[in-house]
């Protein structure tokens, strides 16, 4: 088999086809034959936690478009893509998408901000979600909503799309040099983190008076929060002991439980990351992505969460475990399970068969990057059976999501099962699911990747192979010249 000429879903013989593919990869992961609606079913029984009433066990992970107005404000493409969350029926939208804390903190030039010009208008995208779901279900009850917020850290770029202003934790030793981090340039400093914590502590309490229900402390894909995890060689406060590492954390939280304590806390985790990918050299031709291999790493290498040291290619969960207790400590069991980062190893967070344009071709069969987040959440919740965890990565299942959702689910592998592209290319899944109706195939999510690899080049994020809306925009003509010009670069 060539790399990448992996089966497509939409190739196998039913749900026993594709069980009897998974198992031929040596996978053990659960499916159903038989997908029930209903309110009685695993994945329509409402989820009673920490004071919250869940409706159902279907919700809505954090997406940006890069779509907002440069001032942090959201756009009416962001709006449009909120009602598409209240359409969707999910009755738990986990952030909508990453707020940035501060104007330095966005990762794009059109992220979300939460300042005090956009306060009122990012209250107005939670009722605009409100709004649809009541069109779509009838009510709001049971609805749960929350907000991520962020910094952006190395992948800062609040001016311009095309250039790092990167804010670091520490020297990375493969990243540094992978995004251009000058080897001169300090890292952020202990008095500086302070004025992040207040940010932090402020975004929370603004969130608090738009009325969202909690607020995700973002510890994931790279960025900020996550990068501190990993700050071993840093000295002083922030770094170095896994006492220090998490010091980020427990002085934002600290801090939003006195500022606004009526607000939830969750917190989206990777809980397992690997060394930094690139295309095989080798194997790859113009216009044509490689293969991804891992970069040159020395061990024992220290600077990827959740992965063995001295064998970064595989994962050991021994301090996401104990991040897990440094939670439970907080008074926080709300947790979102993802994995990776898109920047540097997108296969191990969104298994696809199709790269972005600054990605490579899988290493793996996608089947096996979905059941590794699969396995990863299934242990977890084993060892710590009082949180609430949400899994992700589930997209690549595409028609066969349902049937192997519902049977983690049903099994008590995960709690909640979270839903990312896919919402974007058919908002209705999870109500088509829960009442039982045919899966609309031709709206399931391939994995083209064009929602990455359209903000990767400073266009607004959205489904092109699917919804009309983008298909017809100007957005549409640019991101084909782009596809274009890769394919004969």
């Amino acid at each position: 088999m060539k790399f990448g000429d992996y089966p497509k879903a939409g190739s196998f013989d039913g749900v026993s086809g594709f069980r009897s593919y998974v198992q031929s990869l040596g996978l053990d992961m659960p499916c159903d034959d038989i997908v029930s609606g209903g309110p009685n079913s695993p994945l329509g029984t409402p989820l009673e936690f920490d004071g919250m009433r869940i409706g159902h066990r279907l919700a809505v992970q954090p997406m940006e478009g890069w779509d907002c107005l440069t001032d942090g404000r959201p756009s009416e493409n962001t709006k449009r893509r909120w009602k598409r969350f209240g359409l969707s029926g999910a009755k738990l939208i986990w952030g909508g998408e990453a707020c940035a804390v501060r104007p330095d903190g966005r990762a794009n030039p059109k992220q979300l901000t939460m300042t005090e010009q956009s306060q009122k208008d990012i209250a107005g995208l939670r009722e605009i979600l409100i709004a649809a779901h009541k069109e779509a279900t009838g009510g709001e009850d049971d609805l749960i909503i929350g907000l991520q917020l962020t910094h952006s850290g190395r992948f800062c770029k609040p001016n311009d799309n095309t250039k790092f202003e990167s804010i670091i934790a520490y020297h990375h030793p493969l990243l540094d040099k992978k995004f251009g981090y000058p080897a001169g340039r300090p890292v952020i400093s202990d008095d500086e983190i302070n004025r992040l914590i207040e940010d932090y502590v402020i975004a929370a309490k603004r969130a608090e008076r738009c009325g969202y229900d909690f607020v995700d402390v973002k510890h994931c894909h790279g960025y900020l929060g996550h990068e501190f995890l990993t700050a071993v060689d840093r000295p002083g406060p922030y770094g170095g002991s896994f006492e220090n590492r998490t010091r980020f954390l427990r002085e934002i939280v600290e801090g939003i439980r006195a500022e606004a304590p009526r607000l939830r806390i969750g917190v989206r985790l990777s809980a397992i990351d690997s060394v930094p990918f690139k295309p095989d050299p080798a194997r790859s031709l113009p216009g044509a992505l490689g293969p991804g291999v891992p970069d040159d790493f020395a061990v024992p290498y220290r600077y990827a969460f959740g992965a063995d040291p001295n064998d970064p290619l595989r994962y050991d969960l021994t301090e996401t475990k104990a991040f897990l207790e440094v939670l439970r400590s907080l008074d926080i069991r709300f947790v979102n399970i993802t994995a990776g980062s898109p920047y540097y190893n997108p296969h191990i967070i969104r298994p696809a068969l199709y790269p972005p344009s600054d990605g490579y071709h899988p290493p793996e069969d996608p089947f096996v990057g979905v059941m590794r987040q699969l396995e990863v959440v299934r242990e977890l919740k084993a060892a710590f059976p009082d949180f609430c965890f949400m899994g992700s990565g589930y997209t690549y299942l595409q028609e066969y999501f349902p049937n192997v959702a519902q049977a983690v689910v049903r099994q008590g592998w995960v709690d909640i099962v979270g839903l990312g592209r896919m919402v974007l290319a058919y908002p209705e899944l999870p109500l088509d699911i829960l009442q039982n109706k045919p899966l609309q195939k031709k709206r399931c999510c391939r994995t083209f990747s064009d929602c990455t690899t359209a903000p990767r080049n400073g266009i607004v994020s959205g489904c092109y192979p699917l919804d009309a809306f983008y298909k017809k925009s100007a957005e549409f003509k640019q991101l084909a010249a782009v596809k274009k010009h890769a394919q004969t670069a």
